[in-house]
């Protein structure tokens, strides 16, 4: 049986208005400069893969930059919460000495929870941030693991 998801995603899994939201930013850009449209100090939301095995649960999240010690990881039932501040310093835009065309990379925090497909083994829960993507792999439980059911005639 195939599953389905409530939230409407493309092939490649981003959000179906991720494109429109990039040509808006761009448009924007060349009118505003670089405070662009949707920018704020809190915008700082890091995409997330989240796949499935028999097994296990793997989360996968871009943040380059970020250093093991700048991210926090946290279980609450089957919610999954990553959550970081990264603080390196970005040189500011400084009139007198650069002209900046684009200001794009930020500092700041950051906060994504997601509801996992199944019940984890807390206690060997894994995480590792290699190369600026943060994998956590969560072991299903031995119940969430298998999951045969028998049909009655």
């Amino acid at each position: 049986m195939k599953s389905q998801t409530a939230v409407p995603h493309s092939q490649s899994g981003r959000h179906p208005f991720w494109q429109l939201r990039q040509e808006m930013e761009d448009a924007f850009d060349n009118i505003l400069g670089d405070r662009g449209l949707f920018r704020g100090k809190a915008e700082m939301i890091p995409s997330i893969d989240l796949s499935e095995t028999v097994n296990e649960i793997r989360v996968e999240t871009d943040l380059p930059g970020f250093k093991p010690e700048e991210v926090d990881i946290e279980i609450n039932e089957n919610y999954l919460t990553i959550s970081g501040s990264h603080t390196d310093e970005i040189e500011e835009p400084k009139a007198e000495d650069r002209k900046y065309h684009r200001v794009e990379r930020r500092k700041g925090t950051f906060s994504r929870t997601v509801l996992l497909p199944c019940a984890v083994d807390q206690t060997r829960v894994n995480a590792e941030l290699k190369e600026g993507v943060l994998t956590v792999t969560l072991p299903k439980t031995a119940e969430a693991a298998s999951r045969k059911i028998t049909v009655k005639g």
